[in-house]
């Protein structure tokens, strides 16, 4: 019996750990399947896919017994009742926290209301497009006042009002977004029945260079045929409890969210934006959401740096967590997402993983200066995920603000963080100059006084006679002589190109080890340059191809060139033209190793001196090769520049030719390779 109930005890245990098991795999499963993937920004400004950072929670269809019936704005209150804009019912409808129905309101006075706001004593505004007014509700749902188009001369006589969104600051001041109005925000204040105070948030038109001059020489008649080169209006907008303004509008690029200071000022600049957004919503940590139209999520930290961007598209299967035509967002007090969607005519509601609570918190400290206690959120951020660039850029901020500049220095070199890199490392070589300066100086003068002393003893004992009679002997070496031809040619072009021309200077070995070195140096350069100057992924190399590109390069200037003075009676051979050309780029090899060095020892606000020479060095250049084929082919300076200008749309041909070329060789080949495979299909039946 003892042996029966201890058999009985085990098999029940493991009917439970079992069971234990599966429903853990069940959660885990759930929490990791998300129907969509999370990216974010890497240092490169380089999408990458990063761990789910929300998670679909609930999706609300139903109010009570209410559904919604094309619902186009909704307020998220801080207790967690919200109040949806049902705009197919011409109603508004406020629900409590639990999704219960409070109340409908807006019956019968709504026409096509399709923005709403509402203060934290309840009092509703709605923008109502059709009725041409902003109608004011109590807490109650009793109409109180309603705002009409504004009087005043400024707001413009022909100027209609057609509210899209409002939203409200302390004072009552209202913010309204109207239809075809490009002039900004309209800013109405309640008092005297509704003042109007003027546009705020004006956007900015974009004018290119192009459209500048083609406008030029347009005629009036024809200039007013063309799309008029105005402002866009905004799309959205969304305020925080400081009163600040955000808001979103489509085709702006970098400027497609804006943080509006009280001057209408812009104070943030996106890394990367959606074109098409829906709506934008602020967050409790410094932090700002946009949504698309097709349900991309973004969220944004303080300065504009993408976090995430999740969400996507239905494509018809109905899964929760994707969305048909998004028409605003809400962020609740516990960072839970809220997105509504007017096609599907539900709420989607979006909850944050652990990662990015820490990341949240982190987030939080760190824009309020608590670096010390962001440390450890961000640590578990980095456990989690040590390749998020974020947390590494704010780890190594808030160690340099400890005066860890070694650590700050890693963790931003992790980031790709310039600027956190630039003023850690500025730190370590003040304090190694301050602890090594005297040093250096002594070095030096020891130095300068031992060659001082040897130049001396030499002019009276002559005791570098060995070493000079080996220098002479190496000069009479002809290789020698004409690598040694580079700092000539390099001052004297004009006696240079003539000596490559007719005296056979250099020879096509010289030309070649030249060659070999400004790519060697061209490869140093691009992968082990100072940080600050790199433009490449780290560790990610492609030398075969590096020098495939110089070879390439070389080939269709050289070739192109020769091509061009053969036909325009130049003199030039294709060796002398091959030698002057390859000489020409000589101050490279001359100053390239002192940008190198260089690279390694500047901050950003030093690195103005490697632009400066790299300047230099393309003038430079350029002087020489035009020189260079004027002389090499006895050419006028205005027949040069033909020449040059020519070649210069020779190798453009041949770029487009080959191509051309690829594009029908890949045609070829794909039809290859389906008949082959089809001839093996048949032959297998």
């Amino acid at each position: 019996m003892k042996t029966k109930k201890i058999l009985k005890t085990i098999l029940c245990g493991l009917l439970a750990l079992l069971v234990l098991v599966v429903t853990i795999g069940q959660t885990e499963t759930t929490i990791a399947d998300a129907p969509y993937k999370t990216y974010t920004m890497d240092g490169y400004g380089n999408v990458t896919e990063t761990q789910t950072a929300y998670l679909p929670y609930k999706t609300l269809t139903k109010i009570g017994d209410e559904s919604l019936t094309q619902p186009t704005d909704f307020t998220l209150m801080d207790d967690g009742s919200m109040y949806i804009l049902d705009s197919g019912a011409k109603r508004v409808i406020k629900a409590d926290a639990e999704g219960n129905l409070v109340m409908t309101f807006g019956e019968g006075t709504l026409k096509t209301p399709r923005g709403i706001y509402v203060t934290s004593d309840g009092t509703c505004y709605v923008a109502d497009r059709d009725a041409k007014k902003i109608f004011v509700f109590d807490a109650e749902g009793n109409l109180t006042n309603s705002y009409g188009r504004p009087t005043e001369a400024m707001y413009g006589e022909t100027q209609d009002f057609l509210p899209l969104k409002v939203v409200v600051n302390e004072t009552g001041t209202m913010y309204v977004i109207c239809e075809s109005n490009t002039n900004g925000i309209v800013q109405i204040s309640p008092v005297e029945g509704g003042t109007f105070l003027g546009y705020f948030g004006t956007n900015a038109t974009n004018a290119s260079l192009w459209n500048i001059i083609w406008r030029s020489i347009l005629t009036d008649a024809q200039r007013a045929k063309m799309i008029g080169n105005i402002p866009a209006t905004p799309d959205n907008m969304a305020i925080d409890d400081k009163g600040i303004i955000y808001t979103v509008t489509r085709g702006e690029n970098s400027d497609t969210l804006k943080r509006l200071n009280i001057a209408g000022v812009n104070m943030i600049e996106t890394d990367a934006a959606d074109s098409v957004p829906a709506a934008v919503a602020v967050g409790n940590h410094d932090n700002a959401f946009v949504v698309s139209q097709m349900g991309y999520i973004y969220e944004y930290n303080n300065d504009g740096e993408l976090l995430f961007v999740f969400g996507g598209s239905d494509d018809g299967q109905q899964r929760i967590g994707l969305s048909t035509k998004v028409e605003a967002i809400q962020v609740g007090k516990d960072d839970k997402i809220y997105v509504l969607d007017s096609d599907k005519a539900q709420i989607q509601i979006y909850e944050p993983t652990e990662f990015t609570d820490y990341l949240h918190e982190a987030l939080y400290l760190f824009s309020k200066g608590r670096y010390e206690e962001s440390k450890e959120p961000l640590s578990q951020v980095l456990r989690m995920n040590n390749l998020f660039d974020y947390a590494n850029m704010a780890m190594g901020r808030a160690l340099y603000k400890e005066g860890d500049y070694e650590g700050a220095l890693e963790y931003a070199k992790l980031a790709k963080d310039m600027d956190g890199y630039s003023d850690a490392f500025w730190e370590i070589r003040n304090d190694w100059l301050q602890n090594n300066l005297a040093k250096i100086i002594i070095a030096l003068i020891i130095i300068f006084v031992v060659y001082k002393t040897l130049f001396y003893i030499d002019k009276k004992k002559r005791i570098f006679n060995d070493f000079r009679a080996v220098n002479k002997m190496i000069n009479k070496k002809k290789l020698i002589r004409e690598l040694k031809f580079l700092p000539y040619f390099m001052k004297h072009p004009i006696d240079g190109s003539y000596m490559i021309k007719a005296q056979n200077a250099v020879s096509l070995l010289s030309a070649n080890i030249y060659l070999a070195i400004f790519t060697v140096f061209y490869i140093i350069n691009k992968y082990f340059c100072g940080f600050l100057m790199k433009t490449v992924r780290e560790g990610q190399y492609d030398i075969l191809s590096d020098i495939g590109t110089v070879l390439v390069v070389l080939i269709l200037v050289v070739g192109c060139n020769y091509l061009m003075c053969t036909i325009n009676d130049g003199e030039g051979k294709l060796k002398a033209i091959y030698c002057s050309l390859v000489y020409g780029v000589g101050p490279y090899l001359v100053l390239i190793p002192f940008i190198y060095l260089m690279s390694h020892v500047v901050t950003y606000n030093e690195v103005f001196f490697i632009q400066i020479t790299y300047f230099a060095m393309a003038v430079w250049i350029a002087v020489l090769i035009f020189i260079a084929i004027k002389e090499v082919n006895d050419f006028t300076i205005k027949k040069t520049f033909q020449i040059i200008g020519l070649t210069i749309f020779t190798i453009l041909i041949a770029c487009l030719l080959a191509f051309i070329i690829y594009v029908l060789w890949s045609q070829v080949f794909d039809f290859i390779a389906s008949l082959f495979g089809e001839v093996v299909y048949k032959l297998g039946n």
